[in-house]
């Protein structure tokens, strides 16, 4: 599938409020103080800049989008049915 295809997947489960965020990711959000709706707006408006297929137990994606006033990094795995935040990071400025 092209990422544009899974992007657009991922897309239609944020959509449908069909996310789980995972303890790690929610203590990283806490961390870097990132709420639920700058990750909800990152992975509309992000795009795919990695892709992990073989991720177990749901293939993941690393997605790059901006916060207010900062690049960020999302780790998202997409399940049949839902999409789980994997975590969440600010990426290190020479990247």
């Amino acid at each position: 599938m092209s990422s544009f295809g899974l992007i657009e997947e991922i897309k239609k489960l944020v959509w449908e409020d069909k996310i789980i965020i995972s303890k790690h990711a929610n203590a990283r959000m806490v961390e870097r103080e990132v709420l639920a709706d700058d990750i909800v707006n990152l992975i509309l408006n992000g795009e795919i800049i990695e892709s992990y297929p073989d991720d177990f137990p749901c293939p993941s994606v690393l997605i790059f989008g901006l916060l207010p006033g900062k690049p960020c990094h999302v780790v998202v795995a997409k399940c049949l049915h839902y999409l789980r935040i994997v975590t969440v990071y600010l990426p290190d400025e020479d990247e």
